[in-house]
């Protein structure tokens, strides 16, 4: 073997390896080692949620089984990774109101391991609410905010007021005042 077609294997070696390691996102986070797994299971593909630099550094997964309908519990399927703090981290649930949590409020997650949980909600009004996943690991904060959507209506905006168009063409959206109430 030459010098020259070992350099090209090492370069072909290079090239196969940088192509099959796994993907990083934009803040630097590594994608969560099972994405592939879970999108080819009988159940639909986990969400990751977002993250900031200064989170827990816990990645956060989510997906919503079934549609929710008023007054029939759905399930939310939340996956936990990268507890790196040998004490672990905590895991606290919240609801929006018009949404009530069946299902345990807290979960501890442990050090090095993945954590999957199922919370179970029930929605008492059509509309969208928000099941809230707070997660605490050396004195810092995630928080997601998953979004639970009941009925088949799409969320809308209210009216914002009456549109008008000034001389120059531009676009103005013209709003009431609200008049302050006074001292009694």
């Amino acid at each position: 073997m030459n010098p020259r077609s070992s350099s090209m294997i090492a370069a072909a070696a290079w090239l196969t390896l940088a192509a099959t390691s796994a993907p990083v996102f934009a803040d630097g986070v590594p994608a969560p080692r099972a994405a592939k797994h879970v999108a080819s299971s009988r159940h639909a593909a986990m969400t990751v949620a977002a993250r900031k630099p200064n989170d827990s550094g816990v990645v956060i997964q989510y997906r919503v089984d079934g549609r929710a309908q008023i007054g029939r519990p759905v399930s939310v399927v939340l996956q936990f990774d990268g507890v790196s703090d040998p004490a672990g981290a905590t895991a606290r649930l919240t609801t929006d109101t018009g949404l009530t949590l069946t299902t345990s409020s807290s979960l501890a997650l442990p050090a090095g391991q993945r954590t999957t949980a199922t919370a179970t909600v029930t929605s008492d009004r059509e509309g969208l609410a928000y099941l809230n996943v707070f997660v605490t690991q050396n004195g810092a904060m995630s928080i997601v905010a998953i979004p639970v959507q009941t009925g088949s209506g799409v969320p809308a905006m209210k009216g914002a007021g009456e549109v008008k168009s000034s001389d120059e063409g531009e676009k103005i959206i013209s709003l009431p005042a609200k008049e302050p109430k006074e001292p009694k």
